[in-house]
């Protein structure tokens, strides 16, 4: 009844507003509207062609699920996979047309300590940053969260395969134990075989001895980008961008915990879920689900 009310209504009341005053979620309203809209097209003799309204519902259903993450394309491919037959072109001028867009682009520091002297492993990749499998290449990375209690370290480890994160840790603190944690999360999850490349930056964390001892241990070969370079490490780089854009930007954390809560409610988004370009639009987690299945089809 509510969610009809809205609907009869809101040529006169804004929808955000007239879900506050209802005490509904936005997003649940045009979840509604898009259900909908898609009984109506599945019944037999009805036009297949989606109409505006049905289609708008769709659009602002997932921009919210999202959290305003995705630009048309990624939207256009969204809508295909929940099986909404739409042209490209007719989602980018409904999203334009209603002011739909992803989250706008911001530039972000990210600090390393390489002025030490410690060994400094060779460049393996030379920005080859393909894989033929999974657990042929990992790369990691530091990147830091304000909270009012004060700073949060991050530090993932991808494989450059799925580009899935196979590996996290979390500290108020950016000492060597970081990455190392992170390091070690991966190994127990995937168990790889000898000879996995772990491609870093120059940081004091990923050269010193506590780190690459744990690489020693679990026979992994060690390569680091050039001095401030840091194309040299940019699947790494570009997955804190879609982090800090896409969640992170002009949010305010009371606590680390908060923030430690958002950025693994992004990250479980983004591996099982979350559209990647580089991988002909699958979630890292469905790319590598439909690689391992091919290969059993395979030795079938």
């Amino acid at each position: 009844m509510r969610y009809a009310w809205i609907a009869n209504n809101k040529k006169h009341w804004p929808v955000s507003l007239a879900c506050d005053m209802l005490g509904v979620s936005t997003s649940g309203f045009f979840e509604n509207v898009r259900r909908k809209g898609a009984d109506k097209t599945s019944k037999p003799g009805t036009n297949k062609r989606i109409s505006n309204e049905a289609l708008l519902a769709h659009i602002r259903a997932i921009h919210a699920e999202v959290k305003q993450e995705y630009g048309w394309p990624k939207m256009w491919k969204e809508l295909v996979a929940r099986g909404i037959r739409v042209g490209k072109e007719r989602v980018r001028r409904m999203m334009h047309n209603n002011g739909i867009k992803a989250r706008g682009k911001r530039k972000f520091v990210v600090t390393t300590d390489s002025k030490h002297s410690l060994p400094i492993a060779p460049n393996l990749l030379q920005r080859d940053f393909t894989a033929s499998a999974p657990n042929q290449v990992w790369t990691g990375d530091i990147t830091y969260i304000a909270t009012d209690e004060g700073w949060l370290y991050l530090a993932v480890v991808l494989d450059l395969f799925s580009r899935q994160v196979v590996g996290w840790s979390m500290r108020p603190h950016m000492q060597s134990s970081l990455v190392t944690d992170a390091l070690r999360m991966a190994w127990f999850r995937r168990s790889p075989e000898a000879g996995v490349i772990f491609h870093s930056d120059r940081g004091s964390q990923y050269c010193g001895h506590e780190f690459q001892a744990a690489l020693a241990g679990y026979k992994m070969k060690s390569s680091m980008s050039r001095k401030g370079d840091c194309w040299d490490n940019a699947p790494t780089e570009s997955f804190w961008g879609r982090l800090k854009v896409g969640r992170l930007y002009g949010r305010k954390f009371e606590t680390r915990r908060q923030a430690m809560d958002e950025v693994m409610d992004w990250m479980t988004f983004y591996n099982h879920r979350r559209l990647h370009s580089t991988l002909g639009y699958v979630s890292p987690m469905q790319f590598e689900k439909s690689w391992h299945a091919a290969q059993q089809k395979k030795a079938a």
